[in-house]
């Protein structure tokens, strides 16, 4: 009877309970208030085509469960959304929605994206699903889908959430990817059976994504993608909100770049992702170019290398002067880098190997 994400219906079933509001819809006395006169005659009208004993049986022949507010199952999250919480939610699948939204991350983005954003989709969910995260996201083209598959490839936990019936996958294209979703995860939405979406379903589904995980990736996205519809949603829940950076020039990765200058936080790889939003101690690994041989040297032998000439040779007091140190100090250090391979003599002078100069050339700050 009322649209997904409506806040004066959430009101009332809040305030009156759903039954008595599916009553007075129904009766039409007394008016329900805070609606227009236009608005009152179309919820009645719907009212009056509702069939909820019709869309059960629906659902049950295709396997579908109906989820309310209060039931075991139902993910406690949802409620951060207070007025705007859904009614009720159509669940196609086995697992237990609310054990399974506890650990989740939504990998959202473009449906045209580019390979890269479908391949860091993919990466991520697959990265995510190793360690135990399940991965949510809209069942659409592009990268939905790549994360849809990517968890499912490594045998991981993923939901699809939809903006129509649960029996009727959309887009068509999809098909058989969702029915495999449901087959491995779940699929869920709040329409009834055999109801199709809209525009306006399709970002009014989006809260639901962003409130039932812990965080929401944006992969790619432009200024005006949908996707920025569940990144700025889970910004206002208080939860993490996480973007993976592109191209400057792409336009695909406008709207990520912009969200990453409101405050996300940049990620690259599943690690990243669980460090923000798993538990202490979940943290990425340290991020370090390769430890190079003059890299173990300390800093004294260090200044003495550097302050030989790239060619040539040079005597001990010439590269004393440059390395800002005494004679007998260089003649130490020099015979320590000899033993190294670092360094050898020519008469009364000392010289770079060819191995100090590789290794001077693969980390110029370095050596």
């Amino acid at each position: 009877m009322v649209e997904p994400g409506d806040e004066t219906g959430g009101r009332w079933v809040r305030e009156l309970g759903a039954v008595a509001v599916a009553r007075r819809l129904r009766e039409g006395t007394p008016r329900l208030p805070g609606v227009s006169d236009k608005r009152w005659a179309g919820l009645r009208a719907r009212a009056e085509r509702a069939d909820p004993r019709r869309d059960l049986a629906a659902a049950r022949e295709a396997g579908v469960r109906f989820l309310c507010p209060g039931d075991t199952e139902w993910p406690a999250q949802l409620n951060d959304l207070g007025d705007a919480r859904p009614t009720g939610l159509w669940v196609r699948g086995r697992p237990h929605l609310r054990m399974w939204a506890l650990r989740s991350v939504a990998v959202v983005g473009a449906r045209a994206c580019t390979e890269y954003g479908a391949h860091m989709a993919a990466t991520l969910a697959a990265g995510l699903a190793e360690r135990g995260w399940v991965v949510v996201s809209g069942g659409a083209y592009g990268v939905d889908g790549a994360a849809h598959r990517g968890t499912l490839a490594g045998g991981g936990a993923t939901v699809a959430v939809l903006a129509c019936g649960v029996d009727r996958p959309y887009p068509r294209g999809h098909t058989e990817l969702i029915n495999r979703v449901a087959q491995q995860g779940l699929v869920i939405g709040e329409l009834p059976p055999g109801d199709h979406p809209t525009p306006s379903r399709f970002l009014v589904r989006n809260r639901v994504i962003a409130a039932l995980t812990r965080g929401t990736v944006v992969v790619e996205a432009a200024h005006r993608s949908g996707s920025l519809v569940t990144a700025r949603a889970a910004q206002r829940l208080g939860r993490h909100t996480m973007g993976v950076p592109g191209p400057a020039t792409s336009a695909l990765s406008a709207g990520v770049h912009e969200l990453l200058r409101g405050g996300a936080v940049l990620v690259t790889d599943a690690a990243e992702i669980v460090e923000l939003v798993g538990d202490m101690g979940e943290l990425a690994p340290d991020r370090r170019g390769p430890v190079l041989p003059c890299d173990l040297l300390d800093a004294d032998a260090r200044q003495v290398l550097a302050a030989l000439p790239g060619h040539g040779t040079a005597a001990p007091d010439d590269i004393a002067r440059d390395a800002r140190t005494t004679p007998d100090d260089v003649i130490a250090r020099l015979y320590e880098l000899r033993s190294l391979g670092y360094v050898e003599r020519h008469g009364e002078g000392w010289r770079l190997t060819r191995q100090a100069v590789i290794s001077a050339r693969a980390d110029r700050t370095g050596c």
